[in-house]
């Protein structure tokens, strides 16, 4: 039973199935601490064929573990004028969290199906001429 979500983190979007190791920007949290993710975009369960999308979220969760707290590749930023003798050289290294999915967990409450609620509508008053 393979499972996929997409999960939003750090201003970014992941495709994750169980068992995936990401980089993702830097979260708290020691290496072997559990982390779980709420902002569930999208889960998919493919042997199923079962697609469900979120308005703006599911209520699924997907639970992870810090592996590592690293840093990214160096970055070099390079500032230049010309006939002015300026130049400028300095690096960056991004923090970042390796984290590993542990599973992907729905919750009992996502499986109902939604109520229709039938709201009153409101006459306009009529305008006569």
């Amino acid at each position: 039973m393979e499972k996929i979500a997409v999960i939003k983190t750090g201003g970014k979007q992941y495709l994750v199935k169980e068992g995936d190791v990401l980089l993702i920007e830097k979260l708290e949290g020691q290496p072997q601490d559990k982390i779980t993710f709420s902002e569930v975009l999208l889960w998919a369960d493919l042997d199923k064929e079962k697609v469900e999308i979120g308005s703006p979220f599911l209520k699924i969760s997907v639970e992870a573990e810090i592996l590592a707290q690293k840093k990214g590749k160096k970055i070099e930023v390079v500032k230049y004028k010309p006939k002015t003798r300026y130049h400028k050289k300095q690096g960056h290294r991004q923090l970042q969290t390796e984290i590993k999915i542990i599973g992907i967990k729905s919750s009992s409450a996502n499986k109902t199906t939604p109520k229709k609620t039938t709201a009153s509508k409101k006459k306009k008053p009529s305008v006569q001429k």
